[in-house]
């Protein structure tokens, strides 16, 4: 079923997550599937599987046969795994992964609209419901523009682009919107390594899914499920998710400021709910970007769960 989905630092996770017998696990971003049946070929434990995409999880009804009685699939976001956990019966989990931005399927997908490579209907949307990347480019003024580009799709050039966009409403297809974006920052710009419209794209697709508050809101949920010496595996993309994880876990380890003899302890400072498992993040191989180009930005960050409570 993960056929045309390579999950990234595979391994890298597998080794991370430590899956054990009669364990519980959820699988925070269950797409093409590929973590899930690592996780249950691993050991004799269950896993939770959760997704925003009814396709997905329409895809995975072979594995749910396939693992009988020990995988269990819903569709939904996984800011809301404490929730989801307990309508599935569970108390608590012993590990959580999430694999960050969009899938293979949904990019590889034209009808989709998330990728310029293949022209397609513009929606981006990593479920069925809000609004789209047309709602958005057909509504939203300049100002807003300029901010949804230049902070969320890091673009230098969020002014002109977001004029450009504009001037050519309304925009209804995905390859409209490249070229939009490409006339806007010229025939240079084609020469580079990267497409003038993906970090358009980007800040778009962010935007439309609120991905980056869905990942604040996830990693506290999965403070709040994870049992106490529970792994949590988090692979991002891009910067801006990459510094959300790295930020949470700081605040939230025994990274966090302790205090010195030059400023002593802060009283305020939130518990330790968490303990790093290495200082910098698992990186992919030379070997694993050359077998999938996708996976040459992706960071690894892992922790483990302590004993102490999680604020309320």
């Amino acid at each position: 079923m993960s056929e045309g989905h390579a999950p990234v630092l595979l391994q890298e996770m597998l080794d991370a997550l430590a899956p054990r017998n009669g364990a519980h696990y959820i699988d925070g971003t269950f797409g093409g599937g590929g973590y899930s049946r690592a996780i249950l070929d691993s050991a004799d434990c269950r896993v939770l599987g959760i997704d925003r995409d009814p396709d997905a999880i329409a895809r995975g009804a072979e594995l749910v046969t396939r693992y009988a009685g020990r995988l269990t699939l819903v569709e939904g976001r996984f800011s809301q795994m404490d929730t989801l956990l307990e309508n599935a019966g569970e108390t608590g989990s012993d590990g959580v992964v999430l694999d960050l931005g969009v899938s293979s399927f949904q990019l590889d997908q034209a009808e989709r609209g998330f990728s310029f490579r293949a022209d397609g209907p513009l929606d981006m949307r990593m479920g069925r419901d809000g609004a789209s990347a047309a709602d958005l480019v057909n509504t939203a003024d300049e100002d807003m523009l300029i901010d949804i580009i230049g902070t969320l799709g890091e673009e230098r050039f969020a002014r002109r682009v977001a004029r450009a966009i504009i001037a050519a409403r309304p925009i209804s297809r995905t390859s409209e919107l490249a070229q939009a974006v490409a006339r806007a920052l010229g025939p240079a710009a084609m020469r580079q390594p990267i497409h003038p419209a993906t970090r358009t794209f980007q800040g778009i697709r962010l935007y439309v899914n609120d991905e980056l508050g869905e990942l604040e809101t996830g990693l506290t949920a999965a403070e709040r499920v994870l049992r106490p010496q529970g792994r949590l595996a988090v692979v991002a993309f891009h910067s801006l998710e990459d510094r959300i994880v790295k930020r949470f876990l700081a605040e939230r380890s025994s990274a966090a400021p302790q205090g010195s003899r030059h400023a002593p302890e802060r009283r305020d400072h939130r518990a330790q709910t968490f303990r790093l498992l290495g200082s910098r993040p698992r990186m992919p191989s030379a070997a694993e970007i050359a077998r999938n180009p996708r996976s040459r930005s992706a960071r690894l960050r892992v922790a483990e769960r302590t004993s102490s409570l999680a604020a309320a």
